[in-house]
């Protein structure tokens, strides 16, 4: 792999985290969304990862392979491999007053914690941070090899 090949990583890990800060931000802006039905309320979606990494014995091989050690595989990075609804309980409170109550008197709200769901989100925005950063250090690196190729 050269430096161009780990700025494709640093890149694909921006847009995985860029998706996952926006599903975060769905599940906080229908946190409070309330129902009598329960198939009518909105349930938390999380976001799955996927790795793409070459395995080590594939790497070895491209190393001592003629050509350059370039082997064709698929780009080594993290994609979004699925935004999947999280099947926790969702929330029951006693209400009766609420014009979404149920006849038990009981409103359904979404399994949404906004607590974690803000934790999610400085998680996901630190870690699209330090993407940034490793993608200008490797910037700084290839304009420095440049510099020493003249």
């Amino acid at each position: 792999m050269n430096l161009f090949g780990v700025l494709d990583i640093s890149a694909s890990a921006l847009l995985a985290e860029r998706q996952r800060a926006e599903v975060v931000t769905s599940n906080l802006a229908n946190a409070q969304s309330a129902g009598a039905n329960p198939g009518q309320v909105y349930r938390r979606k999380e976001v799955v990862f996927a790795s793409h990494q070459m395995p080590f014995s594939d790497a070895l091989a491209a190393a001592g392979a003629p050509g350059g050690g370039m082997v064709d595989t698929a780009a080594p990075g993290v994609a979004v491999e699925a935004v999947v609804t999280d099947n926790t309980p969702l929330v029951r409170r006693y209400e009766p007053g609420n014009s979404n109550a149920d006849a038990q008197g009981y409103v359904t709200y979404p399994n949404v914690n906004p607590a974690q769901e803000m934790t999610d989100l400085m998680e996901a925005v630190r870690s699209y941070q330090l993407n940034i950063s490793a993608a200008q250090a490797t910037k700084s690196m290839i304009q420095q090899s440049l510099t020493l190729l003249r």
